[in-house]
């Protein structure tokens, strides 16, 4: 009878050091990741996109249950599982309970600035600070077929772990840089990219023509669009009010919005 691989993942008594599981802990602030250029992948939905995309993954850390889970994509991508008694993996990991997988991914260089091609839309970002607008900002992206997210530089930082949760797995799949928008932008527009600011005091967006390649910029939770950018000469944009909220949150206008470039592109057969 042909023997049946076994699952490859080491013990940590063995393989893990208690340095190394410091170094890992480290990772859960922003310093340490800076540093390092790694950040923690957690949970088996986002660590399962995770491996089936082309990141790099340094190594991964898991209960006997949740190693077992990802045996077969970590070995093909020759990544080391570490089995660790659950008390070390509620160190490790930053949920308030339920630590069972915890991935070390590698940073990416940040991509150069480049214009939006023909047909593209390009979110920008403008001092998003909340972690799970952030990631649910990524999500949509994702969902309308938004490559490239481009933040402020006081935007939360991506790799951020509640960050890197909320995205779901869309952090894999969407490019995202920061930049000075106010420098950036202004080239986009003399390039003939079409520029639209989201703002309650806009004009209808479901009235307005939306053309592409375009860059959509949203503002911050609490304050809105910068001054700065309110100044370029783009097209003001917002959602029709029915009800009585006062507001939406920035992830539900990107929802909306990016809804309306779809519809007006042409929804996909």
């Amino acid at each position: 009878m042909a023997s049946v691989p076994r699952p490859r993942y080491r013990r940590a008594v063995v393989t893990v050091s208690q340095a190394e599981l410091k170094r890992v802990r480290a990772l859960q602030q922003k310093k340490a990741r800076a540093e390092a250029s790694r950040f923690l992948v957690q949970g088996r939905k986002v660590t399962a996109e995770l491996l089936a995309s082309t990141w790099d993954v340094e190594a991964i850390y898991a209960t006997e249950d949740a190693a077992a889970f990802v045996a077969d994509a970590a070995r093909r991508r020759r990544v080391e599982v570490h089995v660790l008694p659950a008390h070390e993996l509620e160190r490790l990991g930053t949920f308030e309970r339920g630590n069972e997988l915890v991935a070390v991914a590698v940073s990416r260089e940040q991509a150069k600035f480049r214009l939006p091609e023909p047909g593209e839309l390009v979110l920008a970002l403008d001092g998003v600070h909340d972690p799970r607008n952030l990631g649910g900002l990524l999500r949509i992206a994702d969902w309308f077929g938004v490559r490239r997210v481009v933040c402020s530089q006081d935007c939360i930082e991506v790799t951020n772990p509640k960050v890197v949760q909320s995205t779901m797995g869309s952090l894999f799949r969407v490019q995202v840089r920061y930049a000075q928008l106010a420098v950036e932008l202004p080239q986009c527009a003399a390039a003939g990219v079409h520029l639209y600011l989201a703002d309650m005091g806009g004009a209808s967006a479901y009235d307005a023509p939306l053309a592409r390649p375009a860059v959509l910029v949203l503002g911050s939770e609490s304050h809105g669009l910068s001054e700065v950018l309110r100044g370029l000469c783009a097209q003001v944009l917002s959602i029709p009010r029915v009800g009585r909220a006062e507001s939406l949150n920035v992830a539900m206008a990107a929802a909306a919005l990016c809804s309306e470039f779809a519809r007006q592109a042409g929804a996909p057969k």
